[in-house]
């Protein structure tokens, strides 16, 4: 089986049209990939190549239409290639000394400030001879410089060598999602429960990938559904290691697991795993400043139709709605449409995103920091409105610091 989009690394071509991204793209993973044209503006919408990138792993290649773009057709292309910024861990400007300038200077500032590893490839170096001057000067500034030539073959192995030496350190060393909690040859008990969400004949991602991970670490599991857990539990010589849940049977969860076993939820893990645990824990603590007639934006990775009962539409407003005492507006997208402008919303609630890379989370909840928005995911809210915040973080004792921080700020704030 394939490894998902979400354990890839996610490696952007970005460039003027008629730079070679393309071609590149072709030359590089030796398949037709992308549409190659002497005419501007070929590739219109992004195209993904997944691929195995030895010793490095499973990558994600994006091609993208060119940022110097024109017309009405052409900003929008434009936008689309930005939105592929979100979720670039490694970023490819493709240029030539011919055109090089404003554009490519832009894509390089943006890259910096989100703090994106970039290499500059200077190609069809056939047509347009690399200037010494040029590549002294971008060395200077500790930007990695390749010079390739499809035509010719030139470079090609080099920049491959190029992208194995710049992969990020956070997407080698990302947070693992649970093992490191629970450590080898211990046990961890996962409630799933079958609902109407429940995929039919399947168990949902996150719960796949937290027992793949738990294999990984040589630890082991039990696997039950909520109404089981107690049965479970007292079947067991020695306590789980942790309990972790579906975040809409945390009531019952925590009332059937002992205060002793500590307890969070998938989601949360995922808050840490794809996200800022720390960042999404401060978000949350924002539930208490909402008030009738706030706005709440509820957003949600992955596309699908909802059901009656559906979570982003129906119980997270609802739980939410009783906590406050009054009626809030909520607002819902779905996929990878976000506002642009989300200046207007009080509160940000976003999915554990699994079905994405964990650069793409992050740029959310940038642009939410950015502007002093408060954001959290689905798990820490439902524990916060349901009374069971405290006992979701135990596991992360440096969350539960952030959250008592917090509150002792609040606290201060208010008297």
């Amino acid at each position: 089986m394939k490894s998902p989009k979400s354990f890839r690394l996610h490696i952007g071509l970005f460039g003027q049209r008629n730079v070679g991204k393309s071609s590149l793209l072709n030359a590089l993973t030796s398949q037709e990939v992308s549409i190659v044209s002497d005419i501007a503006g070929t590739t219109t919408d992004p195209v993904e190549k997944p691929m195995e990138l030895l010793p490095l792993g499973p990558v994600l290649f994006i091609d993208t239409a060119g940022v110097d773009d024109e017309g009405a057709l052409g900003e929008q292309r434009i936008r689309k290639t930005m939105a592929v910024v979100d979720r670039t861990d490694l970023a490819i400007v493709v240029s030539n000394t011919e055109v090089w300038g404003r554009f490519e200077e832009k894509l390089i500032q943006q890259f910096s400030e989100r703090e994106i590893p970039v290499l500059i490839v200077f190609n069809k170096t056939d047509l347009y001879p690399s200037s010494t001057c040029m590549l002294n000067s971008l060395a200077g500034e500790k930007l990695t410089c390749v010079e390739t030539s499809v035509a010719t073959r030139l470079g090609i192995s080099d920049l491959r060598e190029a992208i194995l030496k710049s992969a990020p350190d956070d997407f080698i060393n990302r947070p693992a999602i649970v093992s490191d909690l629970v450590g080898p040859g211990e046990m961890a008990m996962l409630v799933v429960p079958i609902d109407k969400e429940a995929p039919k004949g399947r168990l949902i991602l996150p719960q796949v990938q937290s027992i793949r991970d738990l294999l990984d670490g040589d630890s082991f599991c039990m696997v039950v559904k909520e109404r089981e857990l107690r049965e479970g539990l007292n079947r067991l010589n020695t306590p789980p290691k942790l309990v972790i849940t579906d975040s809409q049977a945390f009531l019952k969860v925590a009332a059937d697991t002992p205060p002793h076993i500590p307890l969070t939820s998938f989601s949360i893990l995922f808050a840490r795993h794809q996200g800022d645990l720390a960042e999404m824990v401060r978000g949350a603590t924002a539930i208490d400043q909402l008030k009738a007639g706030d706005k709440v934006l509820i957003a949600e990775a992955c596309s699908h139709h909802p059901i009656g009962e559906d979570i982003g539409t129906v119980k997270i407003p609802r739980w939410l709605t009783q906590y406050v005492g009054g009626k809030l507006e909520f607002d819902n997208v779905r996929g990878r449409d976000f506002p642009d402008n989300i200046a207007a919303y009080k509160l940000i609630i976003h999915c554990g995103a699994c079905m994405w890379n964990r650069r793409e989370m992050l740029s959310r909840i940038m642009k939410a920091r950015q502007l002093n928005i408060p954001i959290t995911n689905y798990g820490l809210t439902i524990a916060y409105s349901l009374g069971i915040f405290e006992r979701a973080l135990q596991p992360f004792p440096a969350a539960l610091e952030v959250y008592k921080e917090s509150l002792a700020a609040s606290n201060e704030s208010t008297l």
